[in-house]
């Protein structure tokens, strides 16, 4: 493996940790709402009201940017079936933090579904 392509796969683990962060921060901001989703107009209103002033809900943002400008650069380096094969990387991110940090239930199954993409991810990278 070039220097060059460990660069970009390490950039691709960054966005992936990156957007991992962000589903964190987005899940933290939902959880401590006060305000029920629903389809009702006047209850979407005070939705977007109280995310507003959620600090949970701009580093969401922030940090999406910032993944962002990341997953531009690898796209504008790699093919995208390379680099979205690989950002699959984000479920295993996503299911450990999930656990971890969340306190989630993440079962066998998904655990397993987990495993597979992981052997995906590795088959894409070495082609």
């Amino acid at each position: 493996m070039t220097k060059g392509m460990f660069f970009i796969l390490l950039l691709i683990v960054t966005a992936s940790i990156l957007d991992t962060i962000t589903q964190l921060f987005l899940k933290s901001a939902i959880n401590s709402l006060k305000v029920c989703v629903s389809l009702n107009l006047k209850k979407i209103k005070e939705f977007i009201l109280a995310l507003i002033f959620l600090p949970q809900a701009w580093a969401a943002l922030l940090v999406s940017i910032i993944a962002l400008c990341v997953w531009l650069y690898v796209l504008s380096r790699v093919d995208l079936s390379l680099a979205f094969s690989i950002g699959s990387v984000h479920y295993i991110f996503i299911a450990i933090s999930s656990k971890l940090l969340l306190k989630e239930r993440v079962g066998f199954t998904r655990w397993l579904g987990i495993i597979c993409i992981a052997v995906g991810m590795a088959l894409v990278s070495i082609s």
